[in-house]
């Protein structure tokens, strides 16, 4: 889920940035040191929306920079576990496929992709399930599910695993072929009557 989050820093202007106006200084500071970075409790840190940074800075003896607080603002990514996210197939290997969700991709397994036999063709870019037919190809829309997230800090790069082995999930034609197999049933039609008879009086 994205996030907007307030953090608190503290920069170092050198005195070759003293004629630059501060609040550049401080952007410029930020975005090196923040954009692009991981942390446990934020997540992924993707781009720095505003700030506020203290004009009355402090010297260190024998530094002749100045220290500034900063209070600024920035969106975030963090995936959290059993969250239903919509993300994008971005590659397919011959152990499943990385959806692209937000920022980051995830891995779905092929184990948890579907009970039905798996072939993939890593040439073609896609899985093909036996008996059903079904297809994940680079570019498919899928709805999953977050099974797993592991997060380090700075740029180690994060893990998520992914599942669409319930119903509903998936990519999002053979939802639609699900929701009409279901709309289809002949139970699900008496209800939608007594609906329409009870809505009438």
């Amino acid at each position: 889920m994205f996030y907007i989050v307030e953090l608190k820093d503290i920069i170092r202007v050198p005195p070759s940035k003293f004629g630059t106006p501060l609040n550049d200084v401080a952007y410029e500071t930020l975005k090196i040191k923040y954009e692009s970075s991981m942390s446990p409790e934020y997540g992924y840190l993707i781009y720095i929306i505003d700030l506020n940074v203290d004009k009355v800075g402090k010297i260190i003896p024998g530094d002749g920079a100045t220290y500034h607080h900063v209070v600024f603002r920035a969106l975030t990514f963090l995936p959290k576990l059993q969250e239903i996210v919509e993300g994008e197939v971005v590659e397919v290997t011959d152990f499943g496929a990385f959806i692209r969700i937000g920022p980051a991709d995830a891995l779905l397994h092929l184990s948890q992709i579907t009970d039905d036999y798996l072939t993939c063709d890593i040439k073609q870019g896609t899985i093909i399930a036996t008996q059903s037919k079904r297809t994940l190809s680079v570019g498919s829309k899928v709805r999953v599910r977050i099974t797993a997230v592991s997060l380090g800090r700075g740029a180690a790069a994060g893990k998520i695993g992914v599942t669409c082995r319930q119903p509903f999930l998936g990519a999002l034609e053979w939802i639609e072929e699900d929701l009409k197999k279901v709309e289809s049933k002949p139970e699900v039609k008496q209800a939608e009557k007594k609906e329409k008879r009870t809505e009438h009086g």
